[in-house]
């Protein structure tokens, strides 16, 4: 990630909001472990400080659904994330929100973590249907799509189109949401 050398101030003005929480992104490419050793590491070093502020940190390490060794990364990746999560007192709760993984129900040990919140899956450019075919295949996990839930809005729609457009593509989500 990025500095963020503002940070504290940034916090600090969620608190006064009523802020959730908020999340940090990296990206994975391949199957490094120490590289995503690193990430995650690096990610709950800065849940941690959002924590501090009484706020629920969102930990993004995405795996690139192009990756050749996507399901290896995958792997090292629920063990670091497993390996973090020992290390946090009890009462420290995140989201965790991950791509759409490649076995099924493969992060289910994850949503039973006792500082996890939520598991929340991003569809990572998988195309809106198959990344609800692939959310189907993994119970308890819930979209947080961007990619997928803008997929067919575009500025040339009427109102009208634009609405019913949305408000199927929010039913699809749903229903592969909630199997």
């Amino acid at each position: 990630m990025k500095p963020m050398p503002e940070l504290d101030e940034l916090l600090q003005e969620a608190v006064k909001h009523h802020i959730f929480g908020t999340k940090m992104r990296s990206v994975i490419k391949t199957a490094n472990k120490k590289g995503i050793h690193r990430v995650v590491e690096q990610q709950f070093e800065v849940a941690k400080k959002i924590i501090s502020y009484g706020l629920v940190p969102i930990v993004e390490p995405e795996v690139d659904i192009h990756s050749p060794l996507k399901k290896e990364a995958e792997a090292i990746l629920k063990d670091e994330i497993k390996a973090q999560l020992s290390k946090l007192p009890n009462g420290d709760l995140l989201m965790l929100k991950l791509s759409i993984p490649t076995l099924d129900g493969f992060y289910s040990d994850l949503m039973e973590d006792s500082h996890i919140v939520r598991v929340v899956a991003l569809s990572g450019g998988y195309s809106r249907e198959e990344a609800d075919r692939r959310l189907l295949l993994n119970p308890g996990l819930i979209a947080s799509f961007s990619r997928a839930l803008l997929e067919g809005l575009n500025a040339h729609q009427n109102e009208s189109e634009f609405d019913e457009m949305l408000a199927n593509t929010v039913k699809e989500i749903y229903r592969a949401s909630v199997k």
